[in-house]
């Protein structure tokens, strides 16, 4: 099968486009002929050794897509070979950036004709991403206010529809140029976080989802009210610690399940989300979408298109 794929760590020039063996099923696991993959911003911090320590390689990276069921692991069922299917690989798993790649069953859904390859490539993990944070861990309740840290990436833009399809206030970040988009997906105030200080403007918030880490994470703390909640997933394994006590720090387990999947397109049939913004690339561009990914200036989702 054709893979991007590196060698050794460091910046996008790493990548490289070639042959690799056609992986084989398990039991219990499918193998999937992908269409499409997404780009995440985790891709780009393992590929260039900031997020864990790579022992094996060639290393292939990607953690969602779509594409088509092409064999059958024992003990499978329900997953007819020709099926179309989108999904996710485990939290400690790579290998979407390929023609082929090895899963377990439970870790994919069916694809709805309605729904591309590219469109459930883009929505596969953002999507599981944004449900585990607002509707399980942040446990988001009508009328109450949510703040949305980086409202214009894969996972902002979903949970800014899926919070306010809750019924929240929801109030996000990101450049002025991104303002119009987020404020038609839902969003009812968008802050500059370029000219604007957010803890000014905005306060005696019920939630935060934070999904930008480092320094904007630890400020967060500050427009919550007492009682109130933090969700973070930019931010490693573990939440940061809040200098007051009267707030909660958590980090979503975002556990893959073929349930989440499901939900993802059931919001998207009933209307009560949208698909995001959407760049492709060729999978042998992967490089190219990485140098976007990492210069975290980007609306909505990245997705390489397998060509064959």
């Amino acid at each position: 099968m054709k893979a991007t794929y590196f060698m050794q760590t460091g910046g996008p020039e790493v990548l490289q486009y070639g042959e690799l063996p056609d992986p084989e099923p398990g039991a219990g696991e499918i193998v999937v002929d992908i269409q499409a993959a997404s780009v995440n911003g985790v891709d780009w911090k393992i590929r260039s050794g900031r997020y864990k320590e790579i022992t094996r390689f060639p290393y292939v990276l990607g953690r969602d897509f779509s594409g088509v069921v092409a064999a059958l692991g024992e003990g499978v069922e329900g997953l007819p070979v020709g099926t179309p299917v989108f999904g996710v690989c485990e939290t400690t798993d790579d290998g979407a950036y390929a023609e082929k790649i090895a899963i377990n069953a439970t870790n994919v859904a069916r694809k709805p004709d309605s729904v591309s390859h590219v469109e459930a490539a883009a929505l596969a993990l953002a999507g599981l991403t944004a449900i585990v944070s607002i509707e399980h861990t942040l446990n988001i309740q009508s009328g109450e206010h949510v703040l949305i840290q980086g409202g214009a990436g894969g996972v902002g833009s979903f949970a800014i529809q899926l919070a306010r399809h809750l019924g929240a206030k929801v109030t996000t970040t990101a450049s002025a140029a991104n303002h119009d988009y987020l404020l038609s997906l839902g969003a009812q105030q968008a802050i500059d976080y370029r000219t604007q200080d957010f803890t000014r403007c905005v306060s005696a918030c019920d939630a935060v989802l934070d999904t930008i880490g480092g320094e904007v994470a630890e400020r967060s703390f500050r427009v919550l009210r007492s009682g109130g909640r933090a969700a973070f997933i930019a931010s490693g394994p573990k939440a940061p610690t809040p200098a007051r006590s009267d707030v909660q720090a958590l980090r979503p387990q975002v556990n893959r399940d073929s349930a989440y999947l499901e939900r993802i397109m059931a919001l998207l049939e009933s209307r009560a989300i949208q698909v995001p913004e959407i760049t492709t690339f060729a999978l042998e561009d992967a490089a190219k979408a990485h140098c976007v990914s990492e210069s975290r200036h980007l609306r909505g989702k990245l997705v390489l298109e397998v060509k064959r």
